[in-house]
C-alpha cells in the first residue's frame, strides 16, 4: 500500500529569475504543455506540480506562478499544493533545486505532510540552498 502526501511550495522568486527557470516551472505546473528543450528528461521526467483531477486533497490540487508587486519591487509568486504518492517523493529535490537559487526571501518555502500525519516537515530556503525541517 502506498503512502500519500500533501506537498506545498510557497515562495517568492526574485524578479530577475532566469526565463529558463520560469519556463521549467510553467511546464511543471501545467501552464505549458511541452517540456522546455533545456530541461534534461532524466532530471525532469514529467510535470510534478500539475493539477490532478483525482486528487484526494480537500479542495483539490492548486498551482499558481504569477508576477506580483511586493510594494517597491516585483517578484514571481509561486504557490502549489499537490497530492503525491510516495513513489514521487524523491522528485522533491528536482523542484527544490530549481527554486533555491532564486528564492527572494530566506525562510519558509513550503512543506510535505503524510496524509494522516498532523505534523508537516517544512522546507526553508537560505543562501541559494534549502533544508527540510521536521519540527
Amino acid at each position: 500500500m502506498s503512502l500519500h502526501y500533501e506537498v506545498v511550495f510557497a515562495c517568492f522568486l526574485r524578479d530577475g529569475t532566469p526565463e529558463t527557470v520560469l519556463a521549467a516551472l510553467q511546464w511543471h505546473t501545467g501552464a505549458t504543455a511541452d517540456r522546455p528543450p533545456h530541461l534534461d528528461a532524466n532530471e525532469h521526467p514529467y510535470p510534478l506540480l500539475v493539477l490532478s483531477p483525482d486528487s484526494w486533497l480537500p479542495g483539490g490540487d492548486f498551482a499558481s506562478l504569477q508576477r506580483q508587486s511586493r510594494g517597491n519591487r516585483d517578484a514571481w509568486g509561486l504557490f502549489t499544493r499537490n497530492f503525491w504518492l510516495d513513489d514521487d517523493i524523491g522528485e522533491l529535490v528536482t523542484i527544490l533545486d530549481l527554486l533555491a537559487p532564486h528564492v527572494e526571501d530566506p525562510g519558509y518555502g513550503g512543506y510535505i505532510r503524510e496524509e494522516d500525519d498532523g505534523k508537516p516537515s517544512f522546507f526553508t530556503f537560505h543562501d541559494g540552498a534549502y533544508d527540510l525541517q521536521t519540527e
